[in-house]
């Protein structure tokens, strides 16, 4: 019943029907939840500190991708999309805009569950930390959780850091896919593998010529620079 130890949830959500009955499976599980219908107070409420956002695609006030956008410009606080509409342009714009996962309504409120544990787990989960990765212009450190490129802060959203953070550490192995969503979003995803090329464009994007992130055909990813221990 504690398993969340007073992790603070933030629930973006104008049906109150929804939010109210994903708030007591929150608090039951030992979160701190606290729930903004609109996405102006939403962005009030993340001036508290907030461990991770469930956010509605479609507020009354404001886009749900607008506010993702506002979010990822300061902070990398795990986002998870909630949106009724079943189309695939709407779960990669989300993620392009730096949302960490989706679901689609309805969905079960175990799964929600099961993807906020993970994503949270993955977030706070104990590393050495003396452990940095040094791939060319980029240097990546784990404990802090942050990636510098030529010495400059690139804001990553939690997912993306992963990604990469996974595949530097491996050193040259492909990996596919679905070795990638296992790892990386540590459980069997319900969509499907486009997730993993949708944080591997952003990384491109965000990290330039200097993103060391090599597509293998027909296989996977691979980093195709030398890494090497900071």
């Amino acid at each position: 019943m504690s398993d969340g130890k007073h992790q603070h949830i933030l629930i973006v959500e104008d049906e109150e029907s929804i939010s109210s009955f994903v708030k007591m499976y929150l608090e039951r599980e030992g979160y701190r939840v606290t729930v903004a219908p609109t996405g102006e107070r939403a962005l009030a409420a993340l001036e508290d500190k907030v461990d991770l956002v469930t956010l509605d695609l479609m507020l009354p006030d404001m886009d749900g991708l607008d506010i993702c956008r506002q979010v990822r410009a300061t902070s990398n606080v795990p986002i998870i999309m909630l949106t009724a509409r079943d189309e695939d342009i709407d779960k990669i714009v989300g993620l392009e805009v730096g949302a960490d996962d989706y679901l689609t309504k309805p969905f079960n409120a175990r799964e929600l569950i099961a993807r906020i544990k993970s994503i949270l787990r993955r977030a706070s989960a104990p590393v050495n930390t003396s452990k940095k990765l040094v791939c060319g212009e980029i240097h990546i450190d784990a404990a802090r959780r942050e990636c510098l490129l030529s010495g400059e802060q690139v804001m990553l959203a939690p997912k993306e850091f992963d990604l990469l953070w996974e595949l530097l550490e491996r050193d040259g192995e492909v990996l596919n896919r679905d070795q990638l969503l296992e790892k990386v979003w540590g459980y069997t995803f319900a969509g499907d593998t486009r997730t993993v090329d949708v944080h591997v464009r952003q990384l491109r994007k965000k990290l330039g010529d200097a993103c060391p992130i090599v597509t293998v055909w027909g296989s996977g990813y691979k980093v195709g620079a030398e890494v090497n221990a900071a």
